[in-house]
């Protein structure tokens, strides 16, 4: 699966998503769902080339799985990239996190770990719906703000 994504790159128009995930069961859960909603699609196995691939690429969604490569929400190496964005970049992302202990949709959970959406490992055959009406409402939420940035920086 890695070596179908590592070749592949993105068109300007494309919406595209970054799968922070080293279970393959669980990938093969995800992938095809954001396939079917028609993302392009690039898998992150390693803390490195995940790393390269958000210097490299700009991602509409990111999932991250909670226990990437043996870490925990405090010391997710992705996660914390992440919130070292700078405000601008963040909002360009929809980040999901995949977690075993945590609700799915629990805003608050959500807010406190800096990510747009949570999704629990036991609805992730329901992960297209969820990320589907979060994606939904992130832009709504963001539309004015994108389009009031715009205006700025033309002027």
């Amino acid at each position: 699966m890695e070596s179908e994504n590592a070749l592949q790159l993105f068109e300007g128009a494309e919406s595209t998503a970054l799968v922070c995930l080293d279970h393959e069961q669980y990938q093969k859960l995800i992938v095809p769902q954001l396939t079917d909603l028609k993302y392009k699609v690039h898998v992150g196995l390693y803390e490195d080339d995940v790393q390269l691939k958000l210097r490299t690429y700009s991602y509409d969604v990111i999932v991250v799985y909670e226990n990437f490569k043996g870490s925990t929400l405090a010391t997710n190496p992705v996660l914390q990239r992440l919130v070292s964005e700078s405000a601008g970049q963040r909002r360009e992302h929809f980040v999901v996190l995949l977690s075993h202990t945590l609700p799915t949709n629990d805003s608050l959970a959500a807010f406190v770990h800096s990510v747009d959406r949570i999704v629990n490992i036991a609805d992730l055959a329901n992960f297209n719906a969820v990320l589907r009406r979060g994606v939904t409402e992130h832009r709504e939420k963001y539309h004015f703000f994108h389009s009031t940035l715009k205006t700025v920086q033309t002027m």
